[in-house]
């Protein structure tokens, strides 16, 4: 039966775009909707022929009378302010329920890394308590009139993956090795379980971007480079979260899903996350269009619109994408929802105010910040000039009201008293785990078998070594429990098998012997070490890279392979990744060599397929086929399925079963094709989020913390991320008292950054301050014993009015002692106040050839 799914999705064909527009739905009704733009007749014209591009579908959820009566019953009881309201999405964070009770806004969001009362490790029955508080406020007119009921989206992209205990599923690119439609429906329905026993109404998933640039740092969340394997997808994850259209369409078990991000996301010019997609127009439809053919069509009842832009446009601002084609000529009725302060990007907008995105088509405004009532009153007042129409707002409130009819959210309970809410056994469920941990042997793709090493004997000695090895928080990557997915442990994981302990587990059924060492070092020479690596957790932006190479300039994984080649002991290596990567080094140094991609909290899956039982016979075979192309070199970060110019060194599809001859050697070429001679690069430090290998901390004489989260407070102290350009790209720092405390950069071990004194570098900064600095600020940079000194920067920083970004470099030199200081970088990066004082901060980076024009000079010691 795989052998038949498998070669059903791996058809080839002449041409991408017969391929994808082979089975588009017949033509069905059409959106009516009001356009408040002027065209001239040519571009009336114009729009008319491009927009035959694009499909009239024939969506599964039908218009229902008595619930277009009572949108319009609804409707023409409600003020300007009610109906601006339901457009306004504001996040937990920023609103308390005395908010709610006053406005009434139509949904709300918990972004990643949000829980209530700010506590990460936030019960089941936690976040159903804020959800009844927010409904009941919600649906109490004794201030704002209204009694329609508030909805609650979030984030559920590989399971219910902001709460402790969940079942995390493999990301989207494991789950596109699969080729598996079907199982991926049964992991829509989990999520819904799960994300419906903490009162939630309301996932954005799936995301159904065609990533055609591996760079992009959300890579992992798409399916595939394949739009065949999306638009499959798509659909079958929207039946398994809301139900199919005849058949438990918004039951007890279903939620609200969004297919998101419209349109374009996955390929941008470099793989910029946010960046600009410069397709002509039927690329964007054949390539990058496929998945909401295939969601809408099912029924889709949201759409989240994209960052990026399109030819130059900000998506949340096209009238032309998010109306013409979406609304109007694909036919889809339910509501468009922003992204987070995407607005606010739109040419001629701020977080605040942008009527430009309402009148293209946006209908609700993600607005997480405390942005949220200045943009209330500013649309108010925008549809009261005529700025933004009536009739668009009551179109935007319609499609709101809308979608919370068909989902029954009028007629069903409040969220406490509904089916699985508070139901802590549906969270991690053994029947979900065993949902996720099929998931994850059927991604696993097997690159490289030589002399057929694998499956292995359960009865072996079995050495496991590598930093992804024992951890849970690793091999389950970004967007797990914390946005970035770092700052975790195994303990934020319960329920949940790391690799090792899955390896653990099925060798100890066979009497085998098996041993624990990440740094490699062993006590009993093994028959093998499964050596288990790979990048450590991101999410968006954060992600991106300039080339694909793995471990660039710093190969300590490649020499714990090499350390058991040279002693004689085969290794099988296990790769964790968000993306393909160029790794021949690796390659060449592995005797097996299996992507594990980033698996989720069933690491047991893993040892499933590497061990026959203990009979010796094979308990499930590889299945696995790339649903990416693997690169040849660091450089091709962007080769695709049906790409005639160039060739991968794996293709498309690729997957090794057992007994099948290994195709790769052991003599990869290693030439990363890197000019020797080239200068050396800036070292990223905190862009968007704190880099690896470093971690952030408040630290002070009484307590430190290491910040995991978007907000901390150690009584002296204060930490949160704000938003400077994108969502969460910087953050605040307050000193609550003089001399409260540190805020410091910081590794767990010392860094060899030697290259970058001697490189003549400065240490690079951009600050915006709120009032004038009247106290000494420290900067350090730590280098164990060598190098400690503080530089007072006070004299060097300014308050502007208004206040804005400024940027502020140092010369390292002003921190050398001698010429091996900076062979021991512990701390690269350390602020002390002696005042009381809140400072604003981004982009800490380390830039060579900078030091002759730093703003603080310092001769060299």
């Amino acid at each position: 039966m795989n052998t038949k799914r498998n070669q059903s999705l791996l058809l080839g064909a002449t041409s991408i775009s017969l391929m994808l527009l082979a089975g588009c739905s017949q033509p069905g009704p059409k959106e009516n909707t009001t356009s408040v733009e002027n065209v001239s007749a040519s571009a009336q014209a114009l729009e008319s022929d491009t927009l035959s591009i694009w499909p009239e579908l024939d969506i599964a959820v039908k218009r229902d009378p008595a619930i277009e009566q009572r949108i319009s019953d609804i409707l023409g009881s409600m003020t300007l302010a009610q109906k601006v309201a339901q457009t306004i999405q504001p996040e937990i964070r920023d609103i308390t329920f005395e908010d709610m009770r006053t406005y009434g806004f139509g949904s709300y969001l918990n972004g990643g890394g949000a829980f209530p009362n700010g506590d990460k490790h936030a019960l089941p029955s936690d976040w159903v308590a804020l959800a009844q508080k927010m409904y009941q406020a919600s649906v109490d007119d004794s201030i704002d009139g209204s009694t329609i009921p508030t909805m609650w989206g979030t984030d559920a992209v590989h399971g219910h993956n902001n709460v402790i205990g969940a079942t995390l599923f493999p990301h989207n690119i494991g789950l596109g090795a699969t080729h598996n439609p079907a199982l991926i429906k049964e992991i829509a329905k989990a999520t819904a379980e799960e994300v419906l026993a903490t009162g939630i109404d309301w996932i954005f998933a799936p995301t159904v971007a065609t990533v055609r640039d591996d760079r992009w740092g959300r890579t992992y969340e798409g399916y595939s480079e394949d739009p065949e394997i999306v638009k499959a997808y798509s659909a079958a994850i929207v039946e398994g979260l809301q139900g199919k259209a005849d058949e438990n369409f918004f039951g007890d078990h279903q939620v609200i899903s969004t297919v998101k991000h419209f349109i374009g996301d996955g390929g941008t010019e470099g793989g910029d996350d946010q960046g600009n997609n410069i397709v002509q127009e039927q690329a964007l439809f054949d390539i990058h269009a496929q998945g909401y053919v295939g969601g809408l069509s099912a029924g889709a009842q949201t759409v989240m619109a994209s960052f990026n832009s399109w030819k130059g446009d900000k998506v949340h601002g096209n009238h032309y994408l998010l109306t013409s084609v979406l609304k109007e000529r694909m036919g889809f009725d339910g509501l468009v929802v922003g992204d987070w302060n995407g607005h606010g990007q739109v040419a001629g907008c701020s977080n605040e105010s942008c009527p430009q995105a309402m009148n293209a088509g946006l209908d609700i405004f993600m607005v997480p910040t405390a942005a949220w009532k200045p943009l209330l009153e500013n649309t108010i007042a925008q549809v009261q000039s005529g700025e933004i129409s009536p009739a668009r707002l009551d179109d935007a409130v319609s499609r709101i009201l809308r979608v919370k009819l068909r989902a029954g959210l009028f007629d069903k309970p409040a969220p406490a008293e509904r089916a699985l809410s508070g139901n802590q056994d549906i969270i991690g469920s053994p029947e979900h785990r065993n949902v996720a941990r099929q998931a994850v042997r059927e991604s696993l793709v097997l690159l490289k078998n030589h002399q057929q090493i694998l499956p292995l004997s359960p009865s072996a000695t079995i050495l496991v070594a590598g930093g992804g090895a024992d951890n849970i928080g690793q091999q389950s990557g970004g967007w797990s429990i914390t946005w970035q997915g770092t700052g975790n442990t195994n303990q934020d994981f319960p329920g949940g098998t790391s690799i090792y302990q899955g390896i653990k587990q099925a060798v100890g059924k066979a009497n085998g012997k098996v041993e624990l060492a990440v740094d490699g070092k062993f006590e009993q020479k093994p028959d093998v070490a499964i050596v288990v690596f790979g990048e450590q957790p991101y999410a968006e932006g954060n992600g991106d890279l300039d080339n694909l190479e793995y471990q660039r300039g710093n190969k300590t994984d490649l020499a714990l392979l090499q350390s058991f080649k040279d002693q004689g002991i085969p290794v099988v290596s296990v790769f964790l990744t968000g993306r393909p990567l160029w790794l021949n080094p690796e390659l060449n140094a592995s005797d097996a060599f299996v992507v594990a991609w980033l698996p989720g909290t069933e690491g047991g899956g893993v040892a499933d397929v590497l061990f026959t039982n203990a009979q010796g016979d094979v308990q499930h075979d590889f299945i696995g086929q790339l649903s990416f192309s693997w690169p040849k070199s660091p450089e091709q970060s962007h080769i695709n399925r049906f790409d005639k110019d160039d060739t991968p060194l794996l293709p498309y599809g690729f997957g090794l079963h057992y007994g099948q001859k290994s195709t790769l050697d052991n003599a990869l070429s290693e030439d990363s094709g890197a000019n020797q001679s080239q200068a050396l690069a800036t070292l990223s430090i905190y862009d968007r989020s704190i880099q690896a290998p470093w971690k952030m901390a408040l630290v002070n004489s009484e307590k430190s913390g290491t910040i995991s989260s978007s907000m901390l407070e150690n009584g002296a102290m204060k930490f949160r991320t704000i938003d400077r350009r994108v969502q969460e790209d910087a953050f605040k720092v307050d000193w609550l008292q003089p001399n409260a405390g540190q805020l410091r950069i910081y590794h767990d071990f010392v860094q060899d950054m030697r290259s970058y004194p001697e490189a003549q570098s400065a240490l690079s900064f951009d600050y915006k301050l709120d009032a004038t600095l009247d106290a000494p600020l420290w900067l350090q940079v730590n280098c164990t014993d060598t190098c400690q000194s503080d530089i007072d920067l006070s004299p060097h920083m300014s308050f502007s009015q208004p206040a804005k970004w400024q940027t502020i470099s140092i010369d390292l030199a002003c921190f050398e002692q001698g010429a091996e200081d900076f062979s021991k970088v512990g701390i690269p990066f350390a602020l002390r106040s002696a005042g009381i004082l809140s400072l604003s901060l981004s982009n800490i980076s380390i830039i060579p050839d900078a030091a002759d024009k730093a703003d603080v000079q310092c001769a060299a010691q």
